[in-house]
């Protein structure tokens, strides 16, 4: 990715920033049942989180699914985060594209709720990792 060291860091602030407000909605959309927002907005935290982290290192985020992919090379692959972040990543795309795109599907609790301390523990994660 070709940018300045100053417009890196603005990226991954930001980045990082939009994952953790994201999480910051959790609460509220929990205590109305929201589930399957809950299962989309997840998904999207830990997307912006995986974008920070990418970005951070000097990686081009094109795609969803190239992010996932790469994601799995660099970081899982290698050991430097656990298998269960790329499972993670990969059942909350499963569950929100289920929700976003099927019409006669609906997100139950017991399939997301789950899944939502892992969340928060895979942004600080990566946050933890990006701080410069």
């Amino acid at each position: 990715m070709n940018l300045g060291e100053e417009e890196r860091k603005a990226m991954v602030s930001l980045e990082i920033e939009r994952a953790k407000n994201i999480i910051g909605e959790i609460d509220y959309l929990q205590q109305g049942e929201l589930w399957s927002n809950i299962a989309t907005r997840l998904y999207y935290a830990v997307f912006h989180s995986v974008s920070a982290l990418m970005i951070h290192d000097g990686h081009k985020v094109s795609t969803h699914k190239g992010s996932h992919i790469l994601f799995s090379q660099l970081y899982i692959k290698t050991g430097k985060l656990p298998q269960k972040y790329s499972e993670l990543y990969k059942q909350l795309e499963i569950i929100r594209n289920n929700g976003d795109y099927n019409c006669y599907y609906d997100v139950k609790q017991e399939e997301i709720k789950d899944c939502i301390s892992p969340a928060k523990e895979m942004i600080e994660t990566i946050a933890e990792m990006i701080k410069d």
